[in-house]
Formats: structure tokens, sequence, C-alpha cells
């Protein structure tokens, strides 16, 4: 029974980012901080559950590793960079 909670609840931690990453996808609304400090505080988590030898620990911290690394791919990729935007706007009135 406690193997199919530990399961259950690692199916249901990682799938409670994907609706923030759709809509950090859209509308990139949400603090880099929390992105950042859910990251190191997962690195941890992994440590800790290879030190104690728990597979749904293990998996649960791997993949919200992975699932928080793609949030932080979307909120720093949605942002133009500010030279980009002024050397395209350069060249739109020099044409």
């Amino acid at each position: 029974m406690a193997e199919i909670l530990g399961w259950t609840a690692t199916v249901l931690f990682v799938a409670c980012y994907i609706p923030q990453i759709a809509r950090l996808k859209k509308d990139n609304n949400l603090s880099i901080w929390l992105l950042i400090i859910s990251l190191v505080a997962n690195i941890i988590a992994l440590i800790y559950s290879i030190l104690i030898n728990q597979p749904p620990l293990l998996v649960k911290y791997a993949l919200t590793i992975i699932v928080i690394s793609i949030s932080l791919y979307y909120f720093d990729s949605s942002k133009q960079p500010i030279e980009s935007k002024s050397i395209d706007e350069g060249n739109k009135t020099s044409s």
C-alpha cells in the first residue's frame, strides 16, 4: 500500500507542473525565483532519495528537475533581449 501511495504521489507531483508550463509558455507569468529555488530543492531531495534508496522519490525528483528545467527554458527563451530588439528596430528605420 505504501508503494502505491508513493508512486501515486510521484505522478501527481510531476503532473502539477504541466499546467504551469503551458501558462508560462503562453504569457510568461511566473517568478524566476520560484523556479530556481524549486530546482535547487529538488536536486538536494534527489540526492537524499538516492542515499535512502527510495525509487518513487528518486523518480519524482528526477522528473521534477526535468520539468522545472523545461519551465526555465520557456521562461528565459520567451524574453527577447533588449540589444536584439534595438538592432531589429534600427534595421527597420534604415531600410
